[in-house]
């Protein structure tokens, strides 16, 4: 799916009857969801914090206030991991240690870069609206302003699914 090396967190799929190898499935789950969980690291000290996204098939947008904890951190590292799970649930089993979870993750890296072209923020934003509301709104001098767009430059990627049949 992606570069990927031996001794890294995010190698070669151990369970790969699990992984979803088709891009398709991966942009469908990316595109299906609003809630991300991104990874941040700072000084080997782990955050991570629930974002609403939005995903235009080559990259992934976020906002945020201009200041906080997160921005802090991407400041000073770039890196990210991010995660979007879909179809939550429970396989049960007559045994307890063998109950297992139904889902479809999408888990990738990359780098966060601060968006400063207007147009581009807008459009970002104007995408992560559209989750929420049909309603198409202009943005205010100000509050765009004060709004910070965040683009992930997707460096590897890739997904697994349990509890669904093979497509």
């Amino acid at each position: 799916m992606t570069k990927q090396s031996a001794g890294h967190p995010h190698g070669p799929m151990r369970r790969k009857e699990r992984e979803i190898t088709e891009r398709a499935e991966i942009d469908a789950i990316l595109a299906s969801e609003k809630v991300m969980h991104l990874a941040l690291s700072d000084d080997n000290v782990p955050f991570l914090v629930p974002v609403f996204y939005a995903y235009d098939g080559t990259v992934l947008y976020f906002h945020s206030a201009p200041a906080g904890s997160k921005i802090d951190i991407l400041k000073r590292n770039d890196r990210v991991c991010f995660e979007v799970s879909v179809d939550h649930g429970v396989i049960e089993d007559e045994r307890a240690c063998d109950f297992e979870a139904r889902h479809r993750t999408v888990i990738g890296t990359g780098r966060a870069v601060f968006v400063e072209d207007e147009a581009e923020k807008i459009r970002a934003l104007d995408q992560i609206v559209a989750l929420f509301t049909k309603t198409h709104f202009t943005y205010p001098a100000p509050k765009l302003a004060h709004t910070t767009v965040i683009r992930i430059d997707i460096d590897q990627i890739k997904g697994k699914s349990h509890g669904f049949p093979k497509t």
